[in-house]
């Protein structure tokens, strides 16, 4: 089989990131896709314009029409906007799925900045999502929401990374894209941190605005590898090549943050 992903996250309007970034990655790496959605936006490469939540119920039952007869390798979850979203999916999950993988990608903030998380919703995510979670996907601010600490240099992402798997998940990749001091400005450097230790990754840095749904491409690829029977570093290795050849072939598309490029070959086989 390609690998089942059960993806529970949002809709993008524009196409770039949510459930259709997860469709193309997950499409074009091999793996099956199907879908649970969270939540409806309107948005394009300049913001998010609006959001429309699905009924609690409703996002049960998808995920569970999806489990009882598709089935999953791995749980990939993206946008979860309200407190009783999490509290649905991780009843479901532990109903149906409890020995399933699951990649969490706790998605707060847009790539233009809109807020995309409510503030009730950080609790549950942190006490209900993140015991479950087989890898933590966070970018920089998305970690210091969950843990307090603030990380502004890559002296600071070691203790977040630690902090973070204190709350849970087996596994954490900290990006760290968001670095903006001089010592980075050509590479990104991200952490893997495991129990057996933090893992730093690196790749040149492409200087472009073109990276809307990066973080929803990289925990669907991740995801993926997973549920294509990938060890997590392999996993990790591919889904961040793939990513890097995305954004460096990204389409241009749009006057913001522009979407990747999701249909490019991809014969990476890990790291």
């Amino acid at each position: 089989m390609p690998g089942r992903v059960l993806v529970v996250a949002g809709s993008d309007s524009g196409g770039g990131a949510g459930v259709q970034a997860d469709i193309k990655t997950i499409t074009v790496l091999g793996g099956y896709a199907a879908t649970a959605l969270t939540a409806l936006t309107a948005q394009d490469t300049r913001t998010v314009h609006g959001i429309l939540d699905l009924p609690a119920a409703f996002v049960a039952r998808q995920m569970e029409v999806v489990l009882t007869d598709i089935g999953a390798d791995c749980i990939k979850s993206g946008m979860l906007h309200t407190a009783a979203i999490v509290e649905t999916v991780v009843d479901v999950i532990e109903r149906l799925a409890p020995q399933v993988a699951m990649v969490v990608d706790p998605v707060m903030v847009a790539k233009g900045g809109a807020n995309l998380l409510r503030r009730d919703t950080v609790d549950r995510i942190r006490t209900l999502l993140l015991p479950r979670a087989t890898v933590l996907t966070p970018n920089l601010p998305e970690a210091e929401m969950l843990t307090g600490i603030k990380v502004r240099t890559r002296d600071d992402m070691e203790p977040a990374a630690e902090a973070l798997l204190r709350l849970g998940p087996k596994a954490v990749l900290l990006k760290g894209g968001h670095l903006a001091d001089a010592a980075h400005r050509n590479e990104v450097i991200d952490l893997l941190a495991t129990a057996h230790g933090v893992e730093a990754m690196t790749s040149p840095r492409i200087d472009t605005t073109h990276t809307h749904g990066t973080g929803c491409t990289l925990a669907s690829a991740i995801a993926c590898g997973i549920a294509q029977g990938m060890t997590l570093r392999d996993a990790v290795g591919r889904a961040r090549e793939y990513v890097l050849e995305a954004i460096r072939t990204a389409p241009g598309l749009g006057s913001g943050h522009g979407p990747l490029n999701h249909g490019h070959p991809c014969t990476a086989g890990g790291a």
